[in-house]
């Protein structure tokens, strides 16, 4: 249907303008920029949202808006998501972006402690007032339609009415991730697929599934269980982007390729970093290759990242091509987790999913370092440095930071602390850099104020702040200062002069002056 400002809506924009895609990538907070969304649609996305923009930010900070709104002509179908709390700010934000998108997003999902602090995403789920406005406010302002993206609530008929309150008050199309705000870290769990089929029975706009998708085959069992128009993947697109077309290609192809994308459409070092890693999360976790996982992690440059990527290909290609035989390499059990039900593992140099571990294992170490901390006749952990000598775990810790910087060795670390100052002519003292005395800060107050000079390195106007009260001084003796404090001082104006020209030349008439009264 088209509504009465001539935009399309409901299912008519799923079809017409989005093209009713299946296969979404879902907006990702620093990870589903320009480059990476190319990369994701040359591999079967048929739809992009992108990262989350802060409302307020994106409305107000020029510079902010230019970098967010990095997008090209084959860059479509793509959502713009926004978080905020302000129907104003939301609105000012979403006008900015309208141009550069097909719809607008409001993200109602984030559950981290910084939507908490900020009162976004997922901790206004239980203000249905003031979303009510929000949705209504942008829909009934924009040119594009508004769309939401929601988590569950552990009440079924609560998400219901949730969803429905949404689609009441303007919002086209609705994502609904199937956990709850509580399900995060170490908690994250697995998704609800019924609440989203519950919802998906109940509003009668277009509707996406997100959780639970770490394959193709993920998707196709999503659509089918619970009725959605398209499902949508975050950490699962991320280690394999891949994912929609369902193959597990090498991970130095998509880093290169992604590398590529880059080049062409440059962005953040850390984005780069964040998703080289993601990409290569199996065989950073192996043991082994340390040296590589650190030389990643001090990387900042393109070229530096694409190094970490040739000597990864060098070094397992062989395994690849079947020209050597692979023996499983000792992985850091801390970090990767697979579920009893997971299939026979993938070789490590694939693009393949993580895993997290469950919530009750995690609940069960929690509560074996819980008996452990009482226990007393625990082994106490001790810690040693290079030399043997004990030391404490927070000595430990501060000492394994240090190993882990980059060209950081010993000589470079007593040069650093060993450099030469110059000090000041007249004292011990470090000499101020700036300074054209060459004295310290003290020394060189004490030359200001004796000599009547200024030091503008140090700061010091002494000769400037002298000739200001002069100054001061000297209109004081003509006017007076006034109650406020304002130096106030008599002028002779042109009609005073003019008057007493006047007097003399009775012929001549007198010119009245201003506000007198005819």
């Amino acid at each position: 249907m088209v509504n009465d400002v001539g935009k399309l809506s409901g299912y008519e924009f799923y079809r017409r303008v989005l093209g009713s895609p299946q296969y979404v990538v879902a907006p990702m907070v620093d990870q589903s920029e320009l480059a990476w969304r190319m990369l994701c649609r040359k591999y079967g996305a048929q739809l992009c949202y992108s990262p989350m923009y802060h409302a307020n930010l994106f409305a107000n900070d020029p510079k902010y808006r230019k970098d967010a709104l990095q997008t090209c002509p084959e860059d479509r179908p793509l959502i713009i998501q926004l978080c905020g709390n302000d129907p104003q700010q939301m609105l000012d934000a979403a006008l900015a972006a309208q141009d550069y998108c097909d719809a607008v997003d409001i993200n109602l999902g984030c559950p981290q402690a910084i939507a908490k602090r900020g009162h976004y995403g997922s901790f206004l789920q239980d203000e249905w007032e003031l979303l009510t406005q929000i949705v209504n406010t942008l829909h009934e302002k924009l040119s594009v339609p508004v769309t939401c993206k929601i988590r569950i609530f552990e009440d079924r008929d609560k998400t219901i009415r949730y969803a429905q309150m949404l689609e009441a008050a303007g919002c086209q199309l609705l994502t609904v991730h199937g956990r709850t705000r509580e399900q995060k870290g170490p908690l994250t769990g697995v998704a609800d697929w019924s609440y989203i089929k519950s919802v998906r029975e109940n509003i009668k706009i277009p509707m996406f599934a997100n959780g639970n998708i770490l394959g193709l085959e993920d998707v196709h069992r999503c659509l089918v269980a619970t009725g959605v128009d398209g499902v949508m993947s975050a950490e699962g697109n991320l280690t394999n982007p891949a994912i929609f077309q369902g193959i597990a290609p090498t991970c130095w192809d998509m880093g290169n390729e992604y590398l590529d994308f880059v080049e062409q459409y440059p962005c953040p070092t850390s984005y780069i970093r964040g998703h080289i890693f993601k990409l290569f999360h199996q065989i950073m976790n192996i043991r082994q290759n340390a040296e590589l996982r650190e030389q990643l992690a001090t990387a900042n440059q393109l070229e530096q990242f694409r190094g970490v990527v040739a000597k990864i290909k060098n070094k397992y290609e062989p395994y690849q091509k079947g020209d050597a035989i692979y023996t499983m390499e000792e992985m850091d059990a801390s970090i990767t987790h697979y579920t009893s039900d997971h299939k026979e593992m993938l070789p490590p140099w694939l693009c393949q999913p993580y895993v997290r571990a469950s919530p009750e294992s995690h609940r069960q170490k929690i509560a074996e370092k819980e008996r452990e901390a009482i226990d007393p006749n625990r082994i106490k952990r001790q810690y040693f440095d290079k030399d043997g000598n004990e030391i404490s775990r927070k000595r430990m810790k501060k000492l394994r930071r240090r190993q882990r910087r980059p060209n950081k060795s010993d000589a470079h670390n007593k040069a650093r602390h060993d450099r030469q100052l110059e000090y000041c002519v007249q004292c011990v003292n470090p000499l101020g850099f700036k300074c054209e005395f060459r004295l310290c800060r003290v020394c060189c107050r004490e030359k200001c104020y004796s000599d009547d000079c200024d030091c503008p390195g140090h700061g010091i106007l002494i000769k400037s702040r002298r000739a200001k009260a002069k100054q001061f001084e000297e209109h004081s003796k003509h006017g007076g200062i006034n109650d406020s404090g304002v130096v106030t001082v008599e002028t002779v104006g042109a009609d005073a002069d003019e008057s007493d020209d006047l007097t003399n030349n009775d012929s001549v008439e007198t010119p009245k002056r201003k506000n007198e009264v005819i």
